[in-house]
């Protein structure tokens, strides 16, 4: 049931493109100030634990609705209430168009446009030089595939709509912590609840993080991901949510460099747009089979 509202969900996305603003959730930002307030200079531990709560409140209505639907009487309205979820969890923003946006930008020459596309796809200011910029930008599609897309889908697959929501809850809730620490940085004294937030979505992000480097090395070069692999953790990570995230990032470019699909230094939005075709490929013709062959598994079990 899961997979069909997945691909139900998935196919129209594609029809609603001009209701996603109602996916950016601004109404929850005044909840989690108020949460964030609380445990902003509380221990690790216990901003930590004040993070999860803050989470599990958010998500439990519809952890509640899907709990009472799971009755083979009630199958529909699971099955509606699951693709509403999922198109609600997707995102916020279209990354596809988002990339083509940046892209197009570069190639007219609008120079404030692109830069502003950039700082969605980064979600800080982009580097002001080259190659730092377009390397930046690429790796930030790999790592936005998994924020926007793949997690939700991951999480929707193993708990269905309180999965979904679940990431979606903690993504939101780590950008609002990052944009308050941009504040805090310039206006007052550093707090602890972007790292708090941060670790939280990183034991989350985990999981679909390293299944998605698998994708981007199937999907591109396995010879190029494997060496990325080995180049990042020469170097290592500051903490857990960036050997995630960066690492991502650095094996999706790996996987594309090493199949030798751009000149790495001829154009800047030839290279955004491989990166998003590596990512394509790596959703439909890698993860969507195996998703499916696993949920007819379960079905004939």
């Amino acid at each position: 049931m899961n997979f069909l509202a997945l691909l139900l969900g998935l196919g129209v996305e594609r029809l609603l493109t001009h209701f996603f603003h109602l996916r950016e959730f601004r109404w929850l930002n005044s909840l989690f100030d108020r949460g964030f307030a609380k445990i902003a200079t509380a221990k690790r531990s216990r901003a930590l634990a004040g993070a999860a709560v803050l989470a599990i409140a958010v998500v439990l209505p519809v952890a509640v609705i899907s709990i009472l639907l799971q009755d083979r009487f009630l199958q529909i309205p699971y099955f509606v209430f699951a693709v509403l979820v999922l198109l609600l969890s997707l995102g916020p923003r279209d990354l596809a168009k988002e990339v083509n946006d940046y892209c197009t930008a570069l190639e007219n020459d609008e120079i404030n446009q692109a830069a502003r596309t950039g700082k969605e796809l980064l979600e800080h200011e982009p580097p002001t030089d080259e190659p730092n910029r377009s390397d930046s930008v690429e790796k930030a599609i790999y790592i936005q595939a998994n924020n926007r897309i793949f997690g939700v889908v991951l999480w929707f697959v193993l708990l269905g709509p309180t999965g979904a929501w679940l990431f979606r809850v903690l993504d939101l809730m780590r950008r609002r912590a990052a944009y308050q620490m941009v504040w805090v940085s310039e206006h007052g004294p550093e707090l602890k609840t972007e790292t708090a937030i941060e670790t939280l979505y990183g034991v989350f992000a985990w999981l679909p993080s390293r299944l998605l480097m698998i994708g981007y090395a199937l999907a591109g070069s396995f010879e190029g991901a494997t060496m990325a692999w080995r180049d990042f953790y020469a170097h290592g990570a500051e903490n857990f949510f960036d050997l995630s995230s960066d690492l991502l990032g650095s094996i999706g470019q790996g996987a594309l460099r090493g199949a030798g699909s751009i000149d790495v230094h001829k154009d800047t939005a030839v290279q955004a747009r491989a990166a998003m075709r590596l990512v394509w490929r790596t959703l439909w013709l890698i993860w969507c089979p195996i998703l499916a062959l696993l949920t007819l598994y379960d079905w004939l079990r």
